[in-house]
């Protein structure tokens, strides 16, 4: 099945695609819901971020070659994390498909995507074990994290290198009954292929991931978890379009725009 979260005029909804066309639920996908009557062309909408989390996780350093990748940038031996690693993120950065990632005019050059599949909870977890836990996800979408590093580097927090406004592109849709470690990631920079990973490559699987964390963490429905990107990313200048492609998902792509 397929999800989105759609706006028409002032109104906004949940929605179930199917082919072309989209249909409203009176509802949402993360409790009961009934499907309306009430379809129309999927051309016809806005679509919105198919979710907005209550809390907003993010796999830490999770594939061997940007680990290494970035930390020859640094002049620095990689070290692979010894154990699943989570981090935060912030609601306020996130935007659509097809909606401009604005970049603050004091960023340095240094301002790189990093493509990565996105984890969404269907049901509240705790204390799941790694077979069962794949039973908690609704479903899946795509996720572009983007990132400054020079402020990366320089604020201890991260909180503007990953959080400032618009820097992190989620969507376009939510689709159920995938198997995570069977897609492949595709990062292209106006249409230049730039980046090429599969899940089954991360350090620590989805399963892994989500296990770990509810031995500590209760994870609610609608909460996303972030699976972190491989390869060594380019930078992005005004007017580039960065697009993300997952499979059996589709693609998310958004305009990078410079403030001026």
């Amino acid at each position: 099945m397929k999800w989105c979260r759609y706006q028409v005029g002032d109104k906004i909804s949940y929605g179930t695609i199917e082919g072309d066309t989209v249909t409203a639920v009176e509802g949402s996908p993360f409790d009961s819901y009934t499907e309306t009557s009430n379809s129309q062309p999927l051309s016809s909408v806005k679509l919105l971020a198919p979710v907005i989390p209550a809390t907003f996780y993010a796999a830490g350093i999770n594939f061997k070659e940007h680990v290494t990748e970035m930390a020859h940038k640094r002049g620095e031996e990689p070290q692979f994390p010894p154990a699943a690693d989570v981090g935060y993120r912030a609601v306020n950065a996130i935007i659509a498909d097809g909606e401009d990632i604005i970049v603050p005019n004091d960023a340095t050059e240094l301002v790189q995507y990093e493509g990565e599949l996105v984890v969404v909870f269907g049901k509240k977890c705790r204390k799941v074990s790694e077979k069962d836990a794949l039973d908690y996800v609704l479903g899946y979408t795509i996720g572009n994290d983007v990132s400054e590093r020079t402020w990366q580097r320089g604020d201890r927090t991260m909180w503007r290198a990953k959080n400032t406004d618009t820097f992190k592109p989620m969507g376009p849709w939510i689709v159920t009954d995938l198997e995570p470690d069977d897609l492949n990631v595709k990062i292209r920079l106006n249409e230049r292929l730039v980046g090429d990973y599969d899940m089954s490559g991360a350090i620590f699987s989805v399963r892994h991931y989500i296990s770990r964390m509810s031995q500590y963490l209760t994870l609610y429905p609608g909460d996303v978890l972030w699976m972190g990107t491989d390869g060594a990313p380019e930078n992005m200048k005004d007017g580039d379009i960065c697009e993300v492609e997952i499979t059996d998902i589709g693609t998310l792509t958004n305009k990078i725009v410079w403030e001026k």
